[in-house]
């Protein structure tokens, strides 16, 4: 079984992220990007099922800029067999990136991909549902156990209620949440041996895919700081805070 594994090149979440001064987007120059964490659970789960022999091959994709190779070699470090560069300098919106994957699926054919749940910076959680829905493929979102037995896989994803455990026939797309694995540590010999792994590069034209933004954004602007708190002598004084000033009660 072959599995595709898409992941994103985001700034960094231990960077603190700023806005440029004209509010046209986030700034990042200079500023260190790396791997989207749910895309390297993604990754992890993927290695994981071909350990166990349920898989033959891990592909890693990626769509953007140049720079995105670094983030598909750390993808191979982990433990994908190859990987593919979709290179563009359009900004990406899920829709396209999706139509991108569609195409690449249509190329590799593979049985399963495992994608995370949202980028986490633009938070859309939108690119697995479009792709499955696009390949009319079953799907499971923020799985938290996937386990594939035969053509089923069994997927228990997070509800507001608890738990739900669906069954889907392959082919099929998953999206990954934080309680799914704990990634890998990346050793240097794995970072050594990615550098010798095949990293195909394709541009959209290629793919027949048309990627340009249906989505304008008009501004971008920092969240407005939290006002100070403030102490009350009693409760009386607090309802009445509460009622009159915040209008919560």
């Amino acid at each position: 079984m072959k599995i595709l594994v898409p992941v994103k090149r985001v700034v960094d979440y231990n960077v603190k992220v700023r806005v440029k001064s004209d509010g046209s987007g986030v700034d990042i120059a200079n500023v260190k990007m790396s791997m989207n964490p749910f895309d390297e659970i993604a990754i992890e789960e993927a290695v994981r099922l071909k350990e166990k022999g349920v898989a033959t091959e891990v592909i890693a994709v990626s769509c953007g800029v140049l720079q995105c190779q670094e983030t598909l070699r750390t993808a191979m470090a982990i433990g994908a067999d190859r990987a593919i560069l979709v290179e563009t300098a359009e900004e990406l919106q899920p829709l396209a990136v999706a139509k991108l994957l569609k195409a690449l699926v249509e190329k590799e054919q593979p049985q399963l991909v495992i994608l995370g749940k949202q980028a986490i910076d633009d938070d859309c959680n939108q690119t697995g549902q479009m792709l499955a829905a696009l390949l009319g493929w079953g799907q499971a979102t923020f799985a938290s156990k996937v386990e594939v037995a035969g053509s089923q896989v069994s997927v228990t994803r997070e509800v507001d209620g608890g738990a739900e455990t669906l069954s889907l026939s392959l082919p099929a797309v998953i999206t990954t949440d934080l309680r799914l694995n704990e990634p890998r540590y990346v050793t240097l010999p794995n970072i050594m041996k990615a550098k010798k792994k095949p990293l195909e590069n394709l541009k959209p034209e290629e793919l027949g895919v048309d990627v340009k933004p249906r989505i304008k954004t008009l501004k971008v602007s920092e969240p407005p700081k939290r006002s100070a708190g403030v102490k009350v002598a009693d409760v009386a004084t607090l309802v009445d805070k509460l009622r009159n000033e915040a209008k919560v009660i």
